[in-house]
């Protein structure tokens, strides 16, 4: 080992040894998909947030967004409920079942006027599928803007239970 090439590989197979199994789950988080015939997906909706040194609430307009990533397969979503920061069901958006064909979408939109939700509101999503499918994208998008000032950002959704129902 007297060139600097092999003590260079050396040191990448040894940091690869050791770092291996911690970084696989990290950097498999980023690169891979997951399938499933059906979940129960949580959502954060926020009405509003609190700015400006009195933390006066900051109106926002909420889009739910459900896309069906399978290029392949429909998945059907079967319920969309809108839950405020107590917990308490305000709204079930989707009594029926609605299908999203493969690379399919759907959304709702709340206007920023409709502040019943509070803070802590969030949406439960549920979808199921008759094979396993690419797990769908369901997220919220916020956005307002006021006086000059704007705001926007993205909400994840989170599996709260595996299974359609």
């Amino acid at each position: 080992m007297n060139k600097p090439w092999q003590k260079l590989l050396v040191s990448l197979v040894f940091s690869a040894v050791l770092l291996g199994p911690l970084c696989s789950g990290i950097c498999r988080a980023t690169g891979e998909f997951r399938i499933s015939k059906g979940q129960t997906v949580y959502v954060p909706a926020y009405s509003n947030v609190y700015s400006g040194p009195k933390a006066l609430p900051f109106n926002l307009a909420t889009i739910l967004s459900i896309r069906n990533t399978d290029p392949g397969a429909a998945i059907t979503v079967t319920a969309t409920e809108y839950y405020d920061t107590n917990g308490k069901l305000l709204r079930n958006y989707r009594p029926k079942p609605v299908v999203l064909g493969p690379l399919g979408s759907t959304s709702l939109y709340l206007d920023e006027r409709d502040t019943a939700g509070g803070f802590g509101a969030s949406f439960i999503v549920r979808w199921e599928a008759l094979k396993a499918v690419n797990e769908p994208v369901i997220e919220c998008v916020m956005i307002g803007a006021a006086s000059g000032q704007g705001i926007s950002f993205v909400s994840p959704g989170k599996v709260i239970r595996e299974g359609g129902r």
